[in-house]
This record gives C-alpha cells, sequence and structure tokens, in this order.
C-alpha cells in the first residue's frame, strides 16, 4: 500500500473520493495528491477533537475551519503552511459544492494568513559555481558511478531550473542523444520545453554512459537511479545536494527548490526577460516569477547601463 492510499483509508468516503478524483481525473500529480491528503487528515483529526467529521460534511461550519486555522497559529505553523492547507479545504469543498454533497461552502469568508514577504533562500554565483565543481578523483570506482549521477541531477537543476519532482520524474529515454532541449511535465500535467547548457548535456552523457552498471529495478525506466536500481526520491536528492554543499564548503543549508530560485534570480541579473524567466520555470502567473526581482542595485545599475539607450558611457549617448 503506498502512501496514499494509506492515508485515504484513514478518512471518510466524501474526502476519499475528492484525492480519487484529484489524482486520476484531474491528474494532479502524486505529491500534490499527498499533501492535499496529509492536509485533509489533520483537519479530519481537529474536526474529531469538536465532535464533528467530514463522514457528515454538510454539518461543516464555517467556526470549525477558523477553529482549525486558529489551531494552526497557536502552534506557530509557518503561515504559508497554514495557507496551503486551507487551499486543500477549498479544493475539497468546492468539489463537493459542485456534486451537491453540501449546500454552501464552510471555507467562503474564511482567509489566509497574511503571507510574510520574505524573498526565496538562493545561492550567490560564486556558491552555485563551488557547487557544480566536480571533485571526483580521476580513478573510475563504484562510488564514481553515483558522483556521476548526482553531477547530472545538480547540473540539471541549477542549469535548467527544474522542480525537483520535474527532475526525478525524468526517464532515461526524454533526454535525446543531440538534443539541446527536454520536455518536462511540469504542475498540472502542463508541459514546457527546457534548454540544456552544453556542461549539462555533458554531464548528463557522462551519467548515462555510467547508468548501464547499475541493474534498474524491473522494468524501472528513471534517468536517476539509486543504489537499488529503483527511481531516486526527494529525500535522496536533498541528502545529496546537502552532502554537497558541505564537502564545497558552503556554509549555509541548501535545497533542490533553492537552486531553482537561484537559476531564476541569476538569470534576471543578467538581464533576461521577465516573461521568459516565467516560460522557463513553468509558472502560470507573473506574480510567482515577481518573487525572484529582487535584484541588488549593482545588478539593475549593470542591466541598465547595458540595456537603456541614454545610459552608459559617452559614446553610446552620442549615437543614440
Amino acid at each position: 500500500m503506498n502512501r496514499i492510499a494509506e492515508i485515504t483509508a484513514s478518512l471518510p468516503s466524501a474526502p476519499a473520493a475528492f484525492l480519487a478524483w484529484l489524482e486520476f481525473q484531474k491528474g494532479a500529480s502524486e505529491a500534490t495528491v499527498q499533501a492535499y491528503a496529509l492536509d485533509i487528515l489533520e483537519f479530519e483529526t481537529y474536526l474529531h477533537s469538536v465532535g464533528a467529521s467530514l463522514e457528515h460534511p454538510s454539518e461543516i461550519t464555517r467556526q470549525m475551519v477558523q477553529g482549525f486555522s486558529a489551531s494552526l497559529f497557536r502552534k506557530n505553523l509557518a503561515r504559508s503552511s497554514t495557507a496551503r492547507k486551507l487551499s486543500a479545504l477549498r479544493s475539497l469543498f468546492r468539489h463537493l459544492l459542485r456534486l451537491h454533497k453540501i449546500e454552501s461552502d464552510p471555507c467562503a469568508g474564511v482567509r489566509n494568513p497574511k503571507q510574510d514577504q520574505r524573498h526565496p533562500a538562493m545561492l550567490n554565483v560564486d556558491q552555485a559555481f563551488a557547487l557544480l565543481e566536480d571533485h571526483s578523483p580521476p580513478e573510475d570506482t563504484s562510488k564514481d558511478i553515483f558522483h556521476l549521477r548526482d553531477m547530472a541531477l545538480l547540473e540539471l537543476l541549477y542549469g535548467s531550473g527544474l522542480r525537483i519532482s520535474e527532475a526525478l520524474g525524468l526517464n532515461v529515454n526524454d533526454i535525446r542523444q543531440g538534443a539541446t532541449h527536454i520536455i518536462v511535465m511540469g504542475k498540472g500535467s502542463k508541459q514546457r520545453q527546457v534548454p540544456l547548457s552544453d556542461t549539462c548535456l555533458a554531464a548528463l552523457a557522462r551519467w548515462i554512459s555510467a547508468r548501464s552498471e547499475v541493474p534498474p529495478a524491473h522494468g524501472e525506466r528513471a534517468l536517476f537511479l539509486g543504489r537499488r536500481g529503483k527511481r531516486l526520491d526527494r529525500r535522496q536528492a536533498a541528502r545529496i545536494l546537502e552532502e554537497k554543499a558541505v564537502s564545497s564548503g558552503i556554509a549555509q543549508h541548501v535545497s533542490p527548490h533553492d537552486l531553482r530560485h537561484s537559476f531564476a534570480t541569476h538569470l534576471l541579473e543578467g538581464g533576461a526577460d521577465l516573461r521568459a524567466v516565467q516560460e522557463l520555470l513553468g509558472h502560470s502567473r507573473i506574480s510567482t516569477t515577481q518573487r525572484y526581482t529582487h535584484l541588488d542595485l549593482a545588478a539593475l545599475s549593470r542591466i541598465y547601463d547595458s540595456a537603456h539607450p541614454l545610459a552608459g558611457d559617452e559614446e553610446k549617448k552620442g549615437k543614440s
């Protein structure tokens, strides 16, 4: 029994059916369905404490949803996490409303907590280069095989800005010989083309050549394999990155998503168009991409000098 099925088995029929619809009809990713399942299970646990249950969804009131939100606040949960949990409940009750299982939405009028305006964590360019520097020994050993895998994964995350779920979801036949881009399945089952740098292509080629030495589990087509031949998971990838950060002398904690943030910010600092970065990241809304526009004054000055016709030296101005 997988994790989603395990959680669903603990839920009443209405939310269990919603999760099945979310996964099999709407095509949500496994990570999204699992997150929704955990959030709804947490709400069901809270409902039990106040004598209610999603077994009878029509009896759930706005006061119960507000009480759940207040309980999360008392736990000092991050505001973004509280907002995500409330979003899961909104999706559930909107679904039940469409099916006429309830007459009104108990989430209506319940506000999300005000978000902190924090910028995403990121590496500077020197740190990113240090992380991607290859410290492997010249001899080929069994450990070097997985070192090649790790370097290919890091090049893909920073060089192309993929979500960790997108990178780990790739199959070996997604990397076509001679191609300079890959087609990625993003959120909401939306496909996009992502270019690959020369260094990333070289790292992928080295790993794919070495991958044949790792016996894959039966029928396993994953690009990135673990030592047992199964698809690499998020926890393993996070550990790989953390160990590489430590060996590269980077003091701060580095997550796979930090590399995606760094990819976007470094592109914008180099003068890339915001809409182009939005397309590369697979964001449906430009406002999501705008979170990465925290450029420092020096970066803004460089972009201004290179892009504006009246900026820069006198010779440039004289030609305008």
